[in-house]
């Protein structure tokens, strides 16, 4: 019946249909000729020549710095021997004005001798390019230089919402047998004569006996932005090379002192990089591992008993931002050379609506990252007395898809009505044991190992 129909129209209008026909075969032929002209345009942008030459484009985020991937995940033992040559480039909008109007130009930026070598034709040929002490600083940056730039502090952000709850604060653990410490070098909100009120605070755990230990000071603005060297009363954090050396000395309760040296070294690659989070007002808070694990030594002394960490493994992250009416959840385990972290940040709903901010997951193995996401559970199981007694995480991407369920075999509380960290709710650190299973890449996860873990609960 359609064919008949079809056949009819044909023959009633012969001229009619002999138009839209060769109209039809225009159009498609033009279609098809736009496509292919668009995939060639396609293949070209995302050729590498176009960009400066090589082989492989990294594009990163504004708070990922260049020089951590360079120096840091280019140089892991997985990758190190397979890269020729890497350097940084930027590109730009650049507006010529003039009388007649304005004008945009792409601007591309990069090292010269880098660009040259990896056959940019833009630089290939124009060989009286060089590169400046600043260009040489580039492609000679160290991984400690690496560390450096990551675990610096910030000049306070001028959001007067929130001034008076800016904090930033190196942090640190470390295991050695039945022995554990966390300490935490903090430095508070600008004072109205421009010092800045510091504390450091330890929690020594032996076999179970938690002891506190603490330090303050006042430091000038100079005194804090030489973090990560970072000296506060007879405490003191210093950078050498790849290595934090922390010197201690506190007080406890009932005259007890801590006093010691403790170490943790760094290595390459296994570390996450800065991750910042922003909202409204000028608030903002951020995050960032330099030493996602590593070995750790050095004794602690404690009212004249010697407490070993020869042989541990360490830990170390820094956070800053304000945090007035600011939440976590946060983790972190290690067996042999895979560590997994997780997390996940409640803002104050005058800042961003908490529930629309993702929790995050990251595995990392000896030669850096294996997989992360950001599709992540945290579900919170508590006991009859309202506190936490298991934690599972779930994590589920491309490259990750892991559990991870905490059992909590002790904490300390900490009430957080007035100061800084404000919020009117306890802040929990626990310690426990991590039963891990999933898999990160192409690696298999199947281990049980000690952690901690940190998170709120309403006051009582």
């Amino acid at each position: 019946m359609i064919g008949r129909l079809a056949v009819r129209s044909l023959t009633a209008h012969p001229v009619r249909s002999a138009v839209l026909a060769a109209g039809f075969g225009a159009g498609v032929a033009v279609m098809a000729i736009l496509l292919g002209v668009a995939d060639v345009v396609l293949m070209q942008a995302r050729s590498s020549d176009l960009v400066g030459g090589g082989d492989v484009v990294i594009h990163l985020e504004p708070s990922v710095p260049a020089r951590m991937v360079m120096s840091g995940t280019l140089q892991s033992n997985q990758l190190r021997n397979r890269v020729r040559l890497a350097g940084p480039s930027h590109t730009a909008a650049l507006y010529l004005v003039n009388e007649t109007g304005t004008v945009r130009v792409d601007a591309h930026g990069g090292i010269p001798s880098v660009a040259q070598g990896m056959g940019d034709p833009e630089v290939a040929l124009n060989r009286g390019w060089r590169d400046t002490p600043d260009d040489v600083a580039w492609t000679q940056a160290t991984p400690e230089a690496v560390l450096r730039q990551i675990d610096r502090f910030h000049e306070v952000p001028d959001a007067p919402m929130w001034q008076d709850s800016w904090a930033e604060w190196l942090y640190f653990n470390g295991r050695a047998r039945d022995a554990r410490f966390y300490l935490t070098f903090m430095v508070g909100p600008s004072q109205a004569d421009g010092s800045r009120s510091a504390g450091v605070r330890l929690q020594l755990d032996r076999g179970g006996h938690v002891e506190n230990f603490s330090a303050s000071a006042r430091l000038s603005r100079e005194d804090v932005l030489r973090a990560p060297e970072l000296t506060i009363g007879g405490n003191r954090v210093r950078l050498d090379g790849l290595r934090y050396v922390i010197d201690l000395d506190l007080q406890g309760q009932a005259g007890r002192a801590a006093r010691g040296r403790v170490a943790i070294e760094a290595s390459p690659g296994r570390l996450v990089p800065p991750i910042e989070i922003g909202g409204a007002h000028g608030w903002r808070t951020g995050y960032v591992v330099p030493v996602m694990s590593g070995d750790l030594d050095g004794t602690i002394d404690v009212a004249g008993e010697r407490v070993s960490f020869d042989g541990g493994a360490g830990y170390h992250d820094h956070n800053w931002g304000f945090w007035r009416g600011v939440s976590w959840q946060w983790g972190q385990a290690q067996e042999g050379d895979l560590s997994l972290i997780y997390g996940r940040v409640f803002p104050p709903r005058d800042a961003a609506d908490p529930d629309r901010i993702p929790g995050f997951v990251g595995a990392l193995g000896p030669d850096g990252p294996l997989g992360y996401a950001t599709n992540v559970t945290i579900a919170e199981m508590n006991d009859p007395q309202g506190q936490p007694k298991t934690i599972t995480v779930t994590a589920r991407s491309r490259l990750l898809d892991v559990t991870m369920r905490f059992d909590v075999d002790s904490m300390v509380t900490t009430r957080t009505a007035q100061g800084t960290l404000a919020n009117g709710l306890n802040f929990l650190q626990m310690r426990g044991r991590y039963t891990v299973d999933g898999h990160a890449g192409d690696r298999a996860i199947d281990f049980t190992a000690p952690g901690s873990a940190e998170t709120f609960r309403e006051m009582r």
